[in-house]
């Protein structure tokens, strides 16, 4: 029999895991060399993104929230790259490997999960002066910039600066921005102690979100639970407010108000990555649509799955809806994407994927959480303890499990030294520029380098 490629895209959940399934599946067909599987990806690590505002309030250090792929995937080939360009109608991708050399990859099966990238929208300044909360980098660098803003602020003796610089807007008030505003107000909360000459009353954390509620994925009980303790602790919360601008020095919201602030965290949402959108196919809400059983209509042999893919949700009488773009879902859908890539080499017919969602769960930092798995509705130490227990069960490797406890019982002990790295000082801030989403091909420039 000729070799057959599977070709992979992402190392996130969705691809690492599937990489594990095929690797366990066809072990012996790898093993004979009748079956090649190419993982493709920028980084040499899985990164557990739930974790990631951990990461910025110096919670755990970055290295504890990512998977080394040298110890997690055994016998696939990795290609330290990012595909920004797949021709369908030739079966091949385009890769730009991390050296810059653009080559192309054919394959026989391929299996698109390239996550997702923050959901930007027109708004006067955003892309110019709001950071994002999406990878590790923009974690290390947030974390940097929220304390130079208050060893700025402590040596200015101008007290509109030192204001300005005091202030921080978080937009979004789904899990990430919600979790982003709570775990970095502790971070500012215990390092005045370091700045004799700030006010405690001078650092303040806004919450932004346009809908009515916050997190509604929670349901309302424990939504309002939430607001209510993050308000206590002295976050302002503004429901039901978009941004209007946004500068250097100053954020205006749409009811008017106007923020004197350095610091705009940007969390509203998330969209599809460039690459799917580029691949003219049917897209819904923003992805790439397959049916159940995670292919591509119209494209044997090619599998989308992850944050990227809008999968129906047999879960649901709505039979419109589709599965929402969760670490839980992305996990689960690799091991229906890998038996029906190995189904649609052997021949037979593939499966569909359905799955209950097991619920949510937030660290709100410190004691403070709340969850809500299998329909119950916990808050403060059941639900820390669950939320905790949940992503050490979630996280794939052991030592990756150790690390993080480890990182817990030393903060929780020893505190935080608030040093900044410093390493991304020079680099420029933006979404884009983080997340390189300028970097993909247009479907006309693969037309163009196919023919």
């Amino acid at each position: 029999m000729q070799s057959q490629r599977i070709v992979v895209v992402g190392a996130g959940f969705a691809g690492l895991e599937t990489v594990k399934r095929l690797e366990k599946v066809l072990r012996a067909e790898m093993g004979r060399g009748e079956v090649e599987v190419v993982l493709v990806a920028p980084n040499d690590y899985m990164l557990y993104l739930p974790l990631l505002p951990q990461v910025a309030s110096g919670v755990i250090t970055a290295q504890a929230v990512t998977v080394p792929l040298p110890r997690a995937v055994k016998r696939a080939h990795r290609l330290p790259g990012t595909v920004v360009g797949v021709d369908l109608a030739s079966k091949s991708c385009v890769v730009r490997k991390i050296s810059g050399e653009v080559v192309d990859l054919p394959y026989d099966r391929l299996v698109l999960a390239p996550g997702s990238v923050t959901r930007q929208f027109d708004i006067p300044g955003l892309e110019e002066n709001a950071l994002g909360m999406k990878n590790l980098a923009q974690a290390a660098y947030l974390r940097d910039h929220v304390l130079s803003q208050l060893e700025l602020a402590n040596a200015s003796t101008d007290d509109e600066e030192r204001a300005a610089r005091c202030r921080f807007v978080v937009v979004g008030g789904g899990y990430a921005g919600t979790e982003t505003a709570a775990q970095l107000q502790l971070l500012t909360e215990a390092a005045l102690k370091r700045f004799p000459r700030l006010d405690p009353g001078m650092v303040r954390w806004t919450l932004v979100d346009i809908a009515p509620r916050l997190m509604p994925e929670l349901g309302k009980k424990l939504g309002e639970q939430a607001l209510d303790l993050l308000r206590r602790r002295g976050v302002e919360i503004k429901l039901e407010t978009g941004v209007e601008e946004v500068t250097p020095d100053r954020v205006t919201l749409s009811d008017g108000t106007v923020i004197p602030c350095r610091t705009l965290v940007w969390t509203a949402g998330v969209t599809s990555s460039p690459l799917v959108k580029n691949l003219d196919v049917d897209l819904n809400r923003g992805r790439v649509q397959v049916g159940a059983d995670l292919e591509l209509p119209g494209y044997p042999g090619v599998f989308a799955l992850g944050d990227c893919a809008a999968v129906p949700d047999l879960t649901q009488d709505d039979k419109e809806a589709i599965c929402p773009p969760t670490a839980q879902h992305a996990s689960r859908m690799a091991r229906t994407a890998a038996d029906n890539v190995v189904a649609s080499l052997q021949g037979r017919a593939l499966t569909q994927y359905s799955h209950h969602d097991l619920g949510l769960v937030v660290d709100l930092g410190g004691s403070q959480a709340v969850a809500h798995p299998l329909n119950l509705k916990l808050k403060g130490m059941p639900a820390q303890a669950v939320t905790r227990g949940y992503h050490l069960f979630a996280l794939p490797l052991m030592r990756t499990r150790a690390r993080v406890v480890a990182n817990w019982i030393l903060h929780l002990f020893g505190g935080d030294d608030f040093i900044r790295i410093g390493f991304l000082s020079d680099r420029k801030a933006t979404v884009d520029e983080f997340e390189g989403t300028q970097s993909y091909l247009s479907a006309e420039e693969i037309r163009a380098r196919a023919s």
